[in-house]
């Protein structure tokens, strides 16, 4: 997948993200990186762990879930190791 691809899903992943995990967020290129790193771990997660596919292939809706997820999950793991922001 080419890495225009993976900044088109991991912005709509990183954003539906932030909107579902209810926080600041981390802006339009924090939650592009969110996002694109959340592609990766989603996609590891798909695939050796939960034996799913090919993860993240392309711009299509399972993959924007499997990168959501993964944004998600990301997301828990910063709330948990940076503690609460005012």
């Amino acid at each position: 997948m080419g890495i225009l691809a993976w900044i088109v899903v991991g912005l709509i992943a990183g954003f539906l993200a932030g909107q579902v995990m209810r926080g600041g967020g981390y802006g339009l290129v924090g939650d592009i990186v969110v996002g694109v790193i959340g592609g990766l771990l989603g996609g590891w997660i798909a695939t050796s762990l939960l034996h799913i596919g090919a993860g993240v292939n392309g711009i299509n809706l399972e993959s924007i879930l499997v990168a959501f997820c993964g944004a998600v999950v990301l997301l828990v793991l910063l709330r948990l190791l940076g503690g609460r922001r005012r």
